[in-house]
């Protein structure tokens, strides 16, 4: 199975790189880069899971809607993208659940931060995809934890997808920055060794994001917008070209505890 799936949140990554970008622009470029990964997994009929801050769902809720009706997951980010205390895990759970009327059961930390499986529980998640199992100077370093999914207490961890030598990463920046066929490979070996893929991407990447205002550096934009939307597209046609199935993580974790 493959587990497409995006972090849709206010696109705040300029303030990284002491860029600046007003708050409506952080969310009307991931509108538009939603817009078009709903395109793209339209024209496929394929299922992904969409992981939202609430200020994203809160300002754009006739896309949420709309992905939910598509058939797609809706999970939790938490509240804010850039600021984050353990009360949110809970409280943004409970608001997508009321503003949307449907059962969220997952989470994924901002920016991969680490938080403490307990809380996770308590906050009444029953699965948690918040772990790059690779080493990235000055980001990750999770070499000790298992590549693939395992139960921690009562939540199913489900780390992103990395290559089964060397813990290359399959994320976002590496579908960007990768020539598609040497991703592609990858991709066709870790589906091989583990039986599915988890990787993930934000809908800013699908839109323009070239702008000399956010100071983003050359490979957090390369391919991005409509280069980013052809790469994507191409992608997932070679993967249903293969046979593969989609679907997203509620699927997965229906499937695994059969």
């Amino acid at each position: 199975m493959v587990l497409l799936s995006f972090d849709i949140e206010e696109f705040d990554m300029p303030f990284e790189y002491k860029g600046e970008i007003p708050f409506e622009k952080q969310i009307s470029i991931s509108q538009t880069g939603l817009e078009r990964i709903l395109d793209i997994l339209k024209k496929y009929k394929v299922k992904a899971t969409f992981f939202s801050t609430v200020v994203f769902a809160e300002n754009s809720r006739p896309l949420i809607e709309r992905l939910l009706q598509d058939g797609h997951e809706l999970a939790s980010h938490t509240w804010f993208h850039s600021e984050f205390e353990v009360k949110h895990l809970k409280e943004s759970r409970e608001r997508l659940e009321e503003l949307f009327s449907t059962k969220i059961t997952g989470l994924r930390m901002p920016r991969m931060m680490p938080v403490d499986n307990k809380e996770v529980e308590k906050a009444g998640y029953s699965y948690n995809s918040s772990v790059n199992p690779t080493f990235l100077p000055g980001r990750y370093n999770n070499l000790k934890v298992s590549r693939t999914y395992f139960k921690e207490g009562n939540v199913m961890q489900v780390p992103a997808s990395v290559s089964p030598n060397f813990r290359i990463p399959l994320f976002w920046l590496s579908f960007h920055n990768f020539p598609l066929a040497v991703y592609k490979k990858l991709a066709s070996d870790t589906l091989g060794k583990d039986k599915y893929l988890n990787i993930y991407f934000h809908p800013w990447e699908f839109a323009e994001i070239k702008d000399e205002a956010f100071r983003l550096p050359g490979f957090t934009v390369k391919n991005s917008g409509k280069d980013m939307v052809q790469r994507f597209d191409s992608f997932v046609g070679w993967l249903k070209d293969k046979g593969h199935t989609f679907g997203t993580f509620q699927d997965f974790q229906k499937q695994i505890q059969r």
